[in-house]
């Protein structure tokens, strides 16, 4: 009998039992999941699910669809209100250059996954790995699901002041994970205006520099 990586022996990653995410679920009694297909499992994680789906007319269907399982992750928008300005990173996103971007150097908010780590611990991390920024107090803003469609990761919000003594190190990311990254500091002001004229096309960042300007330190009224 064929043992397949992932579900009868471990993967690269060490990882068995991959087809039994889902398969328990129970929050929802108009939801019967039935089976789940490993797809692929490389490095994360595709998966096909079926299950009867009882619609709001009453009547049960059988459905299919595949997601993508890449772990949770974290996002931070580091801002230094006294000087106006915010710390962002710019670095080539493959996805969205094979996608129409001009050239895929994505201006984005500091991320990365959670792995093994809660996500405040997570995103100081990538902060300081990212940015090279020792970040003190935080705040969480919000927790969304990106892409829920098809792709289970739930990412978690965050802000934090920083200061030029806070920039602790380089940054630029970790050269062994393939990371290149160049540290981008801008102006508050032109950073909103590279949202308007698609500068910034970056979901979590758009989403972290509205928040500020809407509720966040350079609300009315906020900034001092």
């Amino acid at each position: 009998m064929t043992q397949i990586p992932g579900i009868d022996v471990p993967d690269a990653r060490g990882r068995t039992g991959l087809d039994r995410v889902g398969r328990d679920l129970s929050g929802n009694p108009r939801v019967h999941i039935t089976d789940v297909e490993l797809v692929a499992s490389a490095w994360h994680v595709l998966r096909r699910t079926t299950f009867e789906y009882r619609r709001a007319d009453g009547t049960w269907v059988t459905e299919a669809r595949e997601t993508y399982d890449r772990g949770n992750g974290a996002t931070i928008l580091l801002h230094d209100v006294a000087r106006g300005t915010v710390l962002l990173s710019r670095q080539f996103r493959f996805p969205v250059y094979v996608n129409g971007h001009p050239d895929g150097m994505l201006l984005e908010a500091a991320a990365g996954l959670l792995d093994e780590d809660d996500a405040e611990t997570a995103i100081r991390r990538e902060a300081e790995e990212e940015l090279g920024v020792t970040v003190g107090e935080l705040q969480h803003v919000f927790d969304v699901w990106m892409s829920p469609g098809s792709v289970t990761e739930r990412l978690h919000f965050y802000a934090a002041p920083y200061t030029a003594a806070d920039r602790t190190a380089d940054g630029g990311g970790l050269a062994e994970e393939g990371e290149d990254i160049e540290v981008v500091e801008l102006p508050f002001d032109e950073a909103l205006r590279m949202v308007a004229d698609g500068r910034i096309a970056d979901a979590k960042t758009i989403m972290l520099l509205q928040w500020a300007a809407l509720q966040g330190p350079f609300a009315a009224g906020a900034r001092r």
